[in-house]
């Protein structure tokens, strides 16, 4: 093994197995350790990432809208890779996947049952907050978080021909040093966010496959069964991993985009269709002319508790995502320009998941409210359950409970393919085809880490520890901005 092209790979492995080992052996110091640091992020910085993931809208509008747009993500004469639907798809699969089916019912039936202080809970008030919440918390900010990511990747790598890794986005700050110890520390920060944003996602994935599967199935759901369908999961996606990204995960993610749609169409169908539309439309409206308020708002005078572990909690959550969703999004989006990369992975992903949202979310509601069902009463004792507890008012329960464990299956192969993917390419300097033997070592190393810190800590704990891989790379991807708007100056006024 040559030690200088590895030098990212063997950091970043060994500070990753340090926190393995201590879940191992010292699991209640762990657990401690993560919320001492929790508290201390969010009780400080938790403005930081208010601000910093406004910034990142502003921009990818502004790069949409400007005289840059034009610019391709490759050469002049190179057209795009994938078709549009395999690319969205991609996109989908990628950036939203497990979290979506997670959250779809769990997080307005939260937000309703337990609304911040001012609002009396479960009342129309609330049910309103919950939803616009809802459509906030995975709306337009975490896909301008992952724009500002891929768009510098994309463009320093596939336009000004450096390698895909984070540390190239810097060349305009710090010149060749991105190939010394300043983009060694990048990457493997990069690396470090990789992993503990993808097992976040990873452990609820399991958690719900494992809710649904005891639904429908005589066994108790405990942190065994859990533990088992990750193994099993894992030798699935590791030979996904092993395909390829054209043959596995292009397959898997349109495969998966078929199964959602028929999922929503089938809810849209039989559930309550007005009411559902209703929701959409109004909750579109309020998202819209509200998002500059809600955007900043830190709630310095009453319950700032639950902005932080709502809304700061998500920020961080996308930030520390970022990197791998980032570089993956680049890795197929070459050949577009600017304005339509931004236009399609801003507008199309966000629509599709507001949409969800209204169909599952509106549900929830109208059992609720006009039905006598306890959906928010089952959900506030294990969220995990709340969308399994929803079919079961609706005909073909246990198919749709088996076809959302398949999706459920099928977005965690596709996460955790892309997070391979990306992080083999991460620490093989940019290789375009990495080393299989890498893709196999963080292959088990996301799933031993999702595995351990479950056991040690739970829910919370996975989140814990996304919010605070995230706090150092949201500075860092402030300052990719200056150095992708440096770029493209630089390329208009000296090249054009």
């Amino acid at each position: 093994m040559n030690l200088k092209n590895n030098i990212v790979f063997i950091i970043s492995l060994l500070a990753i197995f340090m926190v393995i080992l201590a879940g191992t052996f010292t699991s209640q110091a762990l657990d401690q350790g993560s919320i001492w640091l929790h508290e201390i992020i969010i009780s400080n910085f938790g403005w930081f990432y208010l601000v910093s993931t406004f910034l990142f809208v502003v921009f990818s509008l502004f790069m949409a809208l400007s005289k840059y747009g034009d610019i391709k993500l490759g050469q002049d004469h190179e057209k795009p890779r994938f078709s549009y639907f395999g690319w969205a798809s991609m996109l989908f699969a990628a950036g939203m996947g497990i979290g979506l089916i997670f959250w779809s019912v769990a997080e307005p039936m939260s937000h309703y049952v337990s609304p911040p202080d001012y609002l009396e809970a479960s009342s129309p008030e609330a049910a309103k907050f919950a939803m616009r919440h809802s459509f906030f918390h995975w709306g337009l900010q975490p896909w301008a978080i992952y724009i500002v990511m891929s768009l510098s990747i994309a463009y320093f790598s596939f336009r000004r021909g450096m390698p895909p890794l984070v540390s190239s986005c810097f060349y305009p700050l710090i010149g060749r040093k991105i190939y010394g110890v300043p983009g060694y520390l990048i990457d493997t920060l990069a690396v470090f966010a990789t992993v503990f944003g993808i097992v976040t996602s990873l452990g609820l994935g399991a958690l719900q496959i494992n809710s649904g599967l005891a639904s429908v199935l005589p066994f108790e759901a405990d942190i065994y069964s859990t533990l088992i369908i990750i193994a099993i999961v894992t030798v699935i996606f590791m030979g996904s991993s092993m395909a390829g990204l054209d043959q596995g995960m292009q397959i898997l993610s349109k495969t998966n985009v078929m199964l959602a749609v028929i999922l929503l169409v089938f809810m849209l169908i039989v559930g309550p269709t007005i009411m559902i539309v209703n929701v959409f439309i109004s909750t579109l409206s309020d998202y819209i002319t509200s998002i500059l308020s809600i955007s900043l708002s830190t709630n310095p005078f009453m319950d700032l508790e639950w902005t932080q572990s709502w809304t700061l909690f998500y920020w961080a959550w996308w930030i520390s995502w970022s990197p791998f969703v980032g570089l993956f999004i680049a890795s197929i989006s070459r050949g577009r320009t600017i304005r339509e990369f931004i236009t399609g992975a801003l507008l199309i992903p966000t629509l599709l998941t507001f949409f969800w949202f209204s169909v599952f979310g509106g549900t929830a509601f109208d059992l609720e409210l006009n039905h006598g069902a306890n959906i928010a009463a089952t959900t506030a004792q294990d969220i995990s359950t709340g969308l399994f507890h929803l079919y079961s008012y609706y005909p073909l329960s246990e198919v749709l409970t088996l076809l959302t464990i398949l999706l459920l299956v099928i977005f965690f192969v596709t996460s955790a393919d892309a997070a391979t993917f990306v992080l083999s390419m991460l620490t093989s300097n940019g290789k375009a085809d990495p080393p299989k033997s890498k893709k196999i070592v963080w292959g088990l190393t996301v799933s031993l880490t999702a595995a351990i810190l479950l056991f040690s800590g739970g829910l919370e704990g996975l989140q814990r520890m996304a919010i605070a891989a995230a706090l150092p790379f949201s500075g860092i991807m402030l300052i990719m901005c200056v150095c992708l708007f440096k770029g493209l100056t630089y390329e208009y006024k000296y090249e054009k």
